[in-house]
Order: C-alpha cells, then sequence, then structure tokens
C-alpha cells in the first residue's frame, strides 16, 4: 500500500474519530510504525494547518484532532446555533496558571498562592473540563491533587503542557543570572530607576 493511501486512512481515522487519537494506535491500526504514523499526521498538518482552511489538525501530546480553524468559529456558531461560551474570568484564568505551571497541586496552594478561596474557581473548573483531580496528597486528611486536562490543552491549543510560555518576570531573572555569572564581583549591586 502507498504512503498516500495509508495517509489518507490517517486522515479518514482522525476525521471519523472527533476524539484525539492516540498515534501508536493510527499506527497500530494501519500495521506501520509509530513514526510513520507521526510522518502522515505533520503530512495531514502541512495540508490543513493554513489561514484559509476551515479544520485544522492538532497534536494533543502523542495524540492528533481536527477542529475547526479558530478564525471561522463565528460562521461555525452562527450556522449550527451554537450559543458562545462565556469567557472565564480573571479569578478562573489565575487558577488554571497556577495549577498549570505547578501541577499538580492541592487547592490549598492555589490559595495560598492567590490569597483567596478558590473552591469555587476550581469546581467550576473542574465542571467545565479544564482541570482533573490527580490523586490525593500523601498528608493528614490527604487533599486532592489538580492538574490540567487534554481539554485545556486543546481550549489553549497547545501541544503539550511543555508548550505553555515562560512565566511572566522568568526570561529576566534568567538575563540577570547569566549577566552576574559572566563577569567578577563588583561590589554592591546598584540599582538604577527608570523616571
Amino acid at each position: 500500500m502507498s504512503i498516500e493511501e495509508l495517509t489518507g486512512q490517517a486522515e479518514a481515522i482522525l476525521f471519523a474519530s472527533g476524539e484525539p487519537v492516540a498515534l501508536d494506535r493510527i499506527a497500530q491500526v494501519l500495521g506501520v510504525r509509530t513514526a510513520a504514523a507521526e510522518k502522515m499526521v505533520s503530512a495531514l498538518q502541512d495540508k490543513y494547518n493554513t489561514p484559509e482552511s476551515g479544520v485544522h489538525l492538532l497534536m494533543l501530546g502523542d495524540s492528533a484532532q481536527f477542529c475547526t480553524n479558530p478564525a471561522f468559529i463565528e460562521p461555525v456558531r452562527a450556522a449550527l446555533d451554537l450559543k458562545r461560551n462565556t469567557p472565564l474570568s480573571q479569578a478562573a484564568m489565575e487558577v488554571l496558571a497556577v495549577v498549570a505551571y505547578n501541577q499538580p497541586v492541592t487547592k490549598a496552594f492555589v490559595e495560598q498562592v492567590r490569597g483567596v478561596d478558590c473552591s469555587g474557581v476550581v469546581g467550576s473548573l473542574v465542571q467545565k473540563g479544564l482541570l482533573e483531580e490527580r490523586g490525593r496528597l500523601e498528608l493528614p486528611g490527604r487533599p486532592l491533587l489538580y492538574g490540567t486536562t487534554e481539554n485545556f490543552l486543546r481550549c489553549f491549543q497547545l501541544e503539550s503542557i511543555d508548550r505553555l510560555p515562560p512565566p511572566p518576570g522568568e526570561g529576566e531573572q534568567q538575563e540577570q543570572e547569566e549577566d552576574s555569572d559572566d563577569g567578577e564581583d563588583d561590589g554592591p549591586e546598584q540599582i538604577t530607576l527608570d523616571v
């Protein structure tokens, strides 16, 4: 069977699924190695992930899924009479950020970072499928651990959690550390203020 036919079969599997499909599952069904399945999916991404294409192929870790091109979401909503999802609140975005960068974490950790009660926000994010329970911490009371979901990756169009941008200020800290490692000790640090 030719590579074009196999790629077409992989395309059909992804289209029919509607859910993320693991690359090793595609490889198993088509009787090829996982590396070959990765090449097929990459070729499909080149084919579909263009600005004028109505659908895009997302990689979600070791899985792939077709989705609507975000640029065309409004006509899709209108045609299917879909209600617009209410945007996440500032509190929800903050909780997601804390969990995403530190997962798995307890609700108490999130509350300690934010300085306010987060029970309602965490519950809402679990209900929306953006956070999930990841077990329990081995401490008295065995508090629940939370982490982000595959749905979180899909919503933020991330291949994996490793693709998150660095937290604000982290890049500046690294530059300062590199600068301090370069030279000799110049004595006390001088601080300049932009006025």
